[in-house]
Formats: structure tokens, sequence, C-alpha cells
């Protein structure tokens, strides 16, 4: 039995011709856009929004908004447990790359960004599931979310990833619509004025299990804070027009997926509340479905649970007890 897991990283581009692969989880919002009668359409407005941010945020020396266009790769991350050749699609996440008009520089942007994984599927549709299942109060079971905290931070410590990557990942994800955001005084030319919870959610915790930090900021021209899920140093390890690429990016997808948080008609105060069923927000134009998004996460769930954690129950279990978490 090999002790050592083995990582294989493929990209591809995102752009109007971006189509899914077999392997990618048909619930993450790139691979959501990309399907039905308006997939171009989507894929092309999607793009168009997310250069419109990025040059409303890297205003300096760009006086019409059309300096920077931004390039998108879904990074495709593959996991062979055994040592035997047979491998197992784990995350995807984007890498952003910044393309000056001016210059013609592409310059490199971040890793991270969207995160999608099918163990995470399972541990939130089927372990989370069951678990609370006839039980008169929301609970987490003992170790939950452990084997994949391991295998990410395994994964971000890896060879493939030191050879393909110069920085550590940055995660942008929605705030929770169960948690209460204070506004404090400090604020970042980029990120805007940061917010804190009033405790932390099930994600927050997720995520800390895969040796990240969080931080939340609310940008300018923004109307709601983001979630920054991070190793290091968020504010100082990034240059600014890394910092853009993702925030543009993020917003984005988030205006898209949540409009009644990232696309409503008010601004956040300083104390902020989000909730999924504000109704004074607007639209996009771009088509998501997320009713089958739900259910797509559930049937993810069961299918990881069979063709992974079962398959190679005994060797992850083993594993996730001799790991030790590496130096990130």
């Amino acid at each position: 039995m090999s002790s050592d897991f083995t990582y294989s990283i493929q990209s591809v581009r995102f752009d109007e011709h971006y189509s899914p692969s077999s392997d990618t989880r048909l619930t993450t919002n790139f691979a959501n856009l990309a399907r039905g009668e308006a997939r171009q359409e989507n894929l092309r407005k999607a793009i168009n929004m997310i250069n419109n941010c990025f040059n409303s945020l890297a205003h300096w020396d760009n006086p019409n908004k059309d300096r920077y266009s931004v390039e998108l790769d879904i990074v495709h991350v593959d996991i062979d447990v055994e040592g035997n050749g047979e491998t197992f699609p784990t995350i995807e996440v984007l890498k952003t790359y910044i393309v000056d008009n001016h210059t013609n520089k592409r310059i490199e942007g971040i890793v991270g960004n969207n995160f999608s994984s099918y163990i995470r599927d399972y541990d939130f549709s089927v372990v989370l599931r069951n678990h609370n299942q006839g039980q008169d109060h929301f609970s987490v079971p003992a170790n939950y979310g452990e084997l994949h905290g391991k295998m990410f931070q395994d994964f971000v410590s890896s060879r493939a990833y030191k050879e393909n990557f110069s920085k550590p990942p940055v995660i942008c994800l929605s705030v929770s619509d169960n948690k209460t955001y204070h506004r404090t005084s400090n604020q970042h030319p980029v990120l805007g004025v940061e917010y804190k919870p009033n405790e932390s959610s099930l994600t927050e915790q997720y995520f800390k299990t895969m040796g990240m930090d969080v931080r939340y900021f609310m940008p300018p021209n923004s109307v709601a804070p983001y979630a920054f899920f991070f190793f290091g140093d968020l504010l100082n390890d990034y240059s600014t027009l890394e910092l853009i690429s993702t925030l543009s990016t993020m917003e984005t997808f988030q205006k898209i997926y949540r409009p009644e948080i990232y696309n409503a008609n008010a601004v956040a105060g300083e104390v902020y509340k989000p909730s999924l069923n504000n109704a004074d927000c607007s639209l996009t134009q771009v088509v998501y479905d997320r009713e089958e998004r739900a259910r797509l996460a559930v049937e993810q769930g069961k299918w990881c649970e069979e063709h992974f954690i079962q398959r190679h129950q005994l060797t992850l279990e083993q594993w996730a007890a001799n790991f030790a978490e590496p130096a990130l």
C-alpha cells in the first residue's frame, strides 16, 4: 500500500467555447453556466461582467476602463490513492490571468477563487444529512470534514501543486445567510471595508480543517461582504491586481448565483444580516439553474461515497490517522 497520494493537474480555458468534461461537478458555477440553449451567451456575458468589474476596480491609468482582460483556466485535480494509476476527480478551482492590453503583458493571477469538490458534496449532502436525520436539533458529527481537510492540505503542499502554482490558493465565497456581520474600521484599498461575523459558520469551520483562515471584506462598488479563505497573509502576500482578479471573478459568479445578496438594491450597513429571501434585488441576464444545483449535490455526494470513499476506505482511514499537517 502506498503511503503517498499522487496528484495530477489538467487545465482547460474558461471562455465562450467551454464545455464541461465528464469529470466536472455539474453544480460548479462555471459548469452550470455552460449548459443549455443559452450556454454560449451565458459564458460571453459572464466573462464580460468579469472584465468590466476588473476595470472598474483597477481604475488608475485606465481612463476608458478597458485596459485589462481576465483569462480563466479551470484547474482539474485527480488523485491516485492506491498508487495503481486509478484516479478520482478531487477538486476543481479557477486560475486567473490578467492581460494588460496597453503593454500586451500577461500577468499571473491567483489560483483558487471558486472551489469545487466531490468529497465536500459527500460531507455536506451525505454525512451531515444522515447524521441529522430524525434529530431534534442540528449537530455536526465527530471528525467532520477531517479527511477532506487533510487531503486538501496534502495537495497544496504536493510537488504537483508547487510545480504549477507559485502561491497558495485563495478561495472567495458568499457570506452565510444565518450569521450577522459587523462592519469594522479596517479598510483595504481593493478589498474594501472589513466585516466580522457574530459567530463561526459551518463553512468557516470546514475550511479551518483545510488549514485556511477567513476574513470578510466588502469591496468598493459592492453591496455585501465576501468571505476570503487563505493561507498566510491575505493582504500582503498578493498584489493588487491579483486580488482584483479574484474579486472580479467571484463577484460576477455571486451576482449570478446569489443576486438576493450580491445584486441587492441596498448596500450592507454597519450590522448586516444576509437574506436569500430578499426580493429587492436585480437579476442578471445570465441563466442559472439553482434547483438543479441543489438536487445534483446529493447525487454527487452519493456518487463520491460509492466510487471513492467506500472503494478506498481502509487506505483513506490509515492515511488520515498518520497524516501530519504540512507547513504551507
